[in-house]
């Protein structure tokens, strides 16, 4: 009966056993076989089966805890290797150290180094907003004791607990989250520690070893994570920046590309001899805007678009945003005088200007306009086109030199000896491109300014310029206004010029005369205090007949006397007899009305007419005494 009830005891304890039955029903088996009146050996054999069996059932809860812990850290693991979003790992990490340790709350804080200070980043059970957004001073509570030893620490009761110190903002906290056993440990990067996991309960109780390491455990894995997470954005950041120096580079290197191709091109007009309107039209196309062209002078030279328009004005660099110069005037005395001090840059209207210079010597300017804004290589290119500008220019230079070498021999020789060789003079003529059968005014310019300088800006006029007898002479085609020419030159080279004019003569010795006289105008005008102007023969009156070599009397006087002359000869008037009247009378109408044997006032009133038809400045002396050398020369004619 014993043995048989002793079986079945173990039968049972065997049954519970499989069944994953508690300690209690367990231990049971034991109480149920006592009771039942089993002793003995047979009793002492259930309770020795009873507790092998606890020491089975403690062993498969702690094969179960290892296999659930092991299998959170696979997970963790896992997620690890799938990063993608570090607060989601952070938030996985602290939900099963909860979870695991079977804990009230759980939660994770970070160190700012720079701020100095710790603040909760993760937690999970937490119902206290004062406790998710405390933030704590390094060094400051329990885990400020784990940062500092880099150690984990446990408390059964933390406001009884004097190993670490205690602040308000702290205890007020954990207060207000009701926690009483708190564990931390590090979450450590090497020898550096970053932060803390926490776990926590709301009532007193005791952490274990396992417990202990397998929050160590988590903690790795957390500072995995976090570590992962930091090299992964700097990573990003480093992409970020490769992407963006290879984009600038890429920019830089096609942008030198461009500047380097358009460089050659400009280049490669200069060397098929292009001119300047082709290089313009070059540079235009590359930088799309206008493009205009100017000599030192402010004289334009090449124009391409509209080199004006409104944009915002902004200065960097050696091109600067400045104003364009404007079609009649193009850069003024103050322009020209800051080119030349910057080396670079002359302020008019609103345009891209770049300096033209060789060495320190201003040769002119660029002007690009439709361009609000120009990139660091547009600018270089702007600056290069400036460079092959200046190589044009002083190739234009060099070869001018040479024709004026040629055409002042050639001047010199037509002005000294025009008899010697005419045929052979005709033909050196047609080389450069003047024909000296055709009509051509005789222009001879005086000025202080270098004479060299002067015929370069004379040689607008076109024809031959050149340097005879200290002096430039220009054979111009066609019809030119000598006062208008004066001023145009004095303009250009910034200081009066005079100039003398003959003809318009036709042939090699007319030319040669027309100079003559020519010469003897400009001269008279230097006399006359009239520097800055500009005459022919004809428009010096009296003194142009007298220094002339045809002595055209009939035009000289139609020239003065017409208007009045016929007026009388329509009317049947006699204005020139009360003209000659006056002035034989000394201009005393009272003497002239007797000579008339009229009425003052009837003088008075034929007076006003010959002002009408003479002009009111006819009785100035300059111009009476032309008056009065005409009536007599018109006397003497009429007495032939």
């Amino acid at each position: 009966m014993e043995a048989r009830d002793a079986v079945t005891d173990l039968l049972t304890l065997l049954d519970l056993l499989a069944e994953g039955a508690s300690p209690e029903e367990l231990s049971g088996v034991a109480a149920t076989a006592r009771a039942s009146g089993l002793g003995g050996d047979a009793l002492a054999a259930v309770d020795r089966a009873v507790a092998a069996a606890l020491r089975v059932r403690r062993t498969v809860t702690a094969h179960r805890r290892r296999e659930a812990e092991l299998t959170a850290l696979f997970d963790t693991a896992g997620d690890l290797a799938a990063l993608r979003d570090t607060d989601a790992v952070l938030r996985s990490i602290v939900h099963r150290a909860r979870m695991l340790l079977g804990v009230d709350v759980s939660y994770l804080s970070l160190n700012d180094e720079h701020a100095g200070k710790t603040y909760v980043r993760v937690t999970d059970g937490s119902v206290s907003a004062l406790f998710q957004q405390v933030q704590l001073g390094m060094g400051e509570g329990l885990g400020g004791l784990v940062a500092q030893t880099a150690r984990p620490y446990a408390s059964r009761d933390y406001f009884a607990d004097t190993r670490f110190n205690h602040t308000g903002p702290i205890d007020s906290s954990v207060r207000d989250e009701g926690l009483t056993a708190i564990l931390g440990v590090p979450l450590a990067l090497g020898s550096r520690v970053i932060g803390v996991l926490y776990a926590a309960d709301r009532t007193a109780r005791d952490f274990t070893p396992d417990e202990v390491a397998l929050l160590s455990s988590l903690a790795d894995h957390a500072a995995i994570a976090i570590d992962t997470a930091r090299l992964l954005d700097s990573t990003r950041a480093a992409l970020a920046e490769l992407n963006t120096a290879h984009t600038t580079i890429s920019g830089h290197v096609s942008a030198l590309r461009q500047a380097a191709e358009a460089h050659d091109k400009l280049m490669d007009l200069v060397l098929r001899g292009g001119d300047l309107d082709e290089v313009a039209g070059a540079l235009a196309s590359v930088l799309g805007g206008g493009i205009a062209v100017f000599d030192a002078g402010g004289a334009e030279l090449a124009r391409v678009g509209d080199p004006c328009g409104p944009f915002p004005v902004e200065a960097s660099g050696r091109a600067v945003l400045v104003e364009a110069p404007g079609r009649a005037a193009p850069m003024d005395a103050t322009g020209r005088v800051a080119a030349q001090a910057s080396g670079r840059v002359a302020a008019v209207e609103r345009a891209w200007v770049c300096a033209v210079q060789a060495g320190p010597e201003v040769l002119g300017s660029l002007v690009l306009s439709g361009r609000a804004d120009l990139g660091d290589a547009e600018r270089r290119l702007f600056e290069r086109a400036g460079v092959v500008t200046a190589l044009l220019l002083l190739l234009r230079r060099s070869v001018a030199a040479a024709e004026d070498e040629v055409r002042g021999e050639l001047l010199s020789d037509l002005l000294t000896a025009p008899t010697r060789n005419p045929s052979g003079l005709a033909a050196r003529g047609a080389r450069l491109g003047v024909d000296l059968s055709a009509p051509h005014m005789v222009l001879v310019c005086a000025s202080e300014v270098p004479r060299r300088r002067l015929a370069t800006a004379a040689s607008r006029y076109g024809g031959l310029v050149g340097v005879h007898a200290e002096q430039v002479v220009v054979l111009a085609p066609g019809p030119v206004h000598p006062a208008r020419v004066a001023t145009d030159l004095g303009t250009a080279v910034d200081a009066p010029v005079t100039v003398g004019a003959a003809g318009p003569a036709t042939g090699i010795p007319e030319l040669a005369a027309a100079h003559a006289e020519a010469a003897r105008c400009a001269r008279s005008l230097l006399a006359l205090d009239r520097a800055g102007d500009g005459a022919t023969t004809a428009d010096l009156g009296f003194i142009g007949l007298l220094l002339g070599d045809t002595r055209d009397l009939t035009a000289h006087v139609d020239s003065v006397l017409g208007p009045v002359l016929d007026y009388d000869s329509r009317r049947g008037t006699d204005l020139l007899g009360t003209l000659t009247a006056y002035f034989d009378s000394g201009a005393s109408l009272a003497r002239a009305k007797d000579l008339l044997h009229v009425h003052v006032n009837t003088v008075v009133q034929r007076l006003d007419r010959v002002a009408t038809l003479l002009g009111e400045d006819w009785q100035d002396p300059r111009r009476a005494l032309e008056i009065q050398l005409a009536l007599r020369l018109h006397r003497l004619r009429d007495s032939r």
